[in-house]
């Protein structure tokens, strides 16, 4: 990288700057996921995250990253089990749906009960079922570390965000 490029960008912004941390973080595209879970009733949760990725394949391990304020993350320290849904490219309403508070998420979303439980939410393109394995307490989030117990997936484009906005791949 040429010292010319990191002069036109934004080169030099305060760590505590957290604004700008945070659009220097949308620079990064990601696949948008639901991640689902059962409460202590029974009763279906779930939150919109971008903070997911795989971490080893022996054994099959994902995380995800939730923020310790975040309403749901009670369920997922009291459950034994979550979903990962990765949305599809025409699944936007449900990455908004739940992105923001809702009484019930899943009125009017079709979706079925997995393996272990949680919501798999339908004609997503991918889903895995994940064994709760541990939290890890990173700042202002947990990291849930998840041994994958089932997936699916199907041959749908992704739901791609990227610098505060969705976006589709280039076919």
């Amino acid at each position: 990288m040429s010292q010319n490029t990191l002069q036109n960008g934004s080169h030099g912004t305060s760590i505590h700057d957290s604004a700008a941390l945070r659009q220097l973080f949308g620079c990064f595209a990601t696949g948008v996921t639901v991640v689902t879970v059962r409460d202590a009733e029974g009763r279906c949760r779930g939150m919109t995250a971008n903070s997911f990725t795989s971490v080893s394949l022996n054994p099959p391990l994902i995380l995800i990253c939730v923020a310790t304020l975040a309403p749901i993350w009670p369920n997922f320290v009291a459950a034994s089990s979550f979903a990962v849904n990765v949305l599809a490219a025409d699944q936007r309403d449900i990455s908004q749906r739940f992105a923001r508070p809702a009484e019930d998420k899943f009125a009017g979303i079709d979706w079925q009960a997995g393996k272990l439980g949680a919501p798999l939410i339908d004609n997503a393109v991918a889903y895995l079922e994940c064994r709760r394995v541990r939290e890890i307490e990173a700042g202002d989030h947990m990291i849930l570390l998840g041994e994958v117990a089932h997936f699916g997936h199907q041959p749908f484009a992704p739901l791609v965000f990227h610098r505060g906005s969705y976006a589709a791949l280039a076919q």
